[in-house]
């Protein structure tokens, strides 16, 4: 796999596409049209790749862009940017990927402009609704991944304890090896 899922919804994975987004040099997971089919794909939105182009993928990170700024937006409480509004609403407003039943079993199969409108629809659903009130996201410096915490308490601190959890947990008994004890991400600044 190409791609990394740590949080079981294509809108929030999506967002992810683009890593490290307050490095210098963010990482970026989508860099070619053949990389946005792979993740439609992988990600089970579509179940064959879409066969995206240079303008479907402008379009995905466009919507990506706007999904990341209306969760940015709604975790520190300010409104919800008009354009990113809009695109969204856009995104979502287009057919979505339909799943079929054949003699194999289901299967999906879109075009990249109705891929992205079921990541837009996830994404409207999470917004729009209850799920909002759980949105998170990582607290290890170096993620900016966005995720549901459904932990009891609501303690989850990480995106995924796999990869940022782990990395988070060695750091901190290093810290404490050293004599120093480690901040938590809820106390840092």
């Amino acid at each position: 796999m190409e791609h990394a899922f740590p949080c079981g919804n294509p809108a929030l994975d999506f967002v992810g596409t683009l890593r490290a987004r307050r490095n210098e040099e963010p990482a970026e997971m989508l860099g070619s049209p053949r990389s946005l089919d792979a993740w439609f794909r992988e990600s089970g939105v579509t179940g064959t790749d879409p066969a995206s182009t240079a303008a479907d993928l402008a379009g995905a990170i466009a919507v990506r862009e706007a999904i990341y700024a209306l969760v940015a937006a709604r975790l520190v409480g300010h409104e919800y940017d008009p354009g990113a509004l809009t695109l969204l609403n856009e995104a979502a407003a287009q057919p979505d990927a339909v799943p079929q039943l054949s003699r194999t079993g289901r299967q999906v199969r879109a075009t990249a402009g109705q891929a992205l409108s079921t990541v837009a629809r996830a994404a409207v659903t999470i917004l729009g609704g209850p799920d909002a009130d759980l949105l998170k996201e990582c607290g290890r410096p170096e993620c900016t991944q966005v995720y549901l915490d459904h932990s009891r308490g609501s303690r989850r601190e990480w995106c995924a304890m796999a990869t940022c959890g782990n990395k988070m947990k060695a750091a901190a008994y290093r810290a404490r090896q050293r004599g120093n004890p480690p901040l938590t991400p809820s106390r840092q600044s």
